[in-house]
């Protein structure tokens, strides 16, 4: 099969890329034009550059940073939390079939639960602190990342198995030589859905109870009907998301077996 040359992909994802810019450009024009020629009231939808405004406000003038702050730790901490155990209990479910058949019925009923419902009960046990967040936040990240590393465990080649058995080869060396590189894929892509939830997860947190961290925020504008200004804070919280998620691709592309 003939692969194109570095070239030819880096012209043609510069050209990919100038057509995500031009349709983003669009869309924005078509959204001011539509809002100044309906003469959409601004409590209902502002137009792009009143956003933009706004949101250049926040920044410029400090006020957003103290929020930010505390909703990238809660966001972290629950990350690293989901991390943890997903991770403990997604390796013990792909190696012992006991345990996934006893264990995963339990898990699975629990994520069906609407975390959104959960959420009162964490405030209530954990307080309005930034311990309710981050466990809320690791409550709903944990799931896809257990599936994806029970998933990885599970899908080991065979062959490759039958192999390292013949050569007696110790559970550990198994593990490391033959689990391990099969799994990465799997625990990135689960970290990485992981991470985003961990966000969601923090703002539901702050939804419910909270006196700082951006969800915090969103509430306080929603309720001066300051619609520019909750756009301006979704607008962090995805920059937020995208910053989060490049970091770990780099990660994954600095430890890619």
């Amino acid at each position: 099969m003939a692969t194109e040359s570095p070239s030819i992909t880096l012209k043609s994802r510069t050209r990919e890329n100038f057509l995500v810019v031009a349709l983003m450009l669009a869309f924005f024009l078509a959204w001011e034009a539509s809002v100044v020629w309906f003469d959409v009231p601004e409590y209902v939808i502002p137009t792009p550059s009143r956003i933009l405004q706004k949101l250049v406000s926040d920044i410029t003038s400090g006020t957003i940073l103290p929020h930010l702050q505390v909703t990238l730790i809660e966001v972290l901490l629950g990350f690293v939390l989901a991390a943890i155990g997903g991770l403990a209990l997604g390796t013990a479910s792909g190696l012992f079939p006991l345990f996934d058949r006893l264990t995963y019925p339990f898990i699975l009923a629990f994520q069906a639960v609407p975390k959104v419902a959960i959420a009162p009960l964490l405030i209530i046990w954990f307080g309005y602190g930034i311990q309710s967040k981050v466990v809320t936040a690791a409550v709903i990240a944990f799931f896809p990342l257990f599936v994806n590393v029970s998933a990885g465990l599970k899908e080991a080649d065979p062959r490759r198995l039958m192999l390292m058995r013949s050569l007696r080869a110790s559970p550990l060396q198994t593990y490391i030589k033959v689990r391990l590189p099969g799994l990465m894929p799997y625990l990135f892509s689960g970290l990485e859905v992981a991470l985003v939830l961990s966000i969601i997860g923090a703002i539901v947190g702050e939804f419910i109870g909270a006196s700082v961290g951006l969800g915090s925020i969103i509430v306080q504008r929603q309720a001066s009907i300051d619609v520019a200004g909750v756009f301006s804070v979704i607008i962090i919280l995805s920059l937020m998301a995208v910053i989060l998620t490049w970091l770990l691709r780099l990660v994954q592309a600095r430890y890619r077996f």
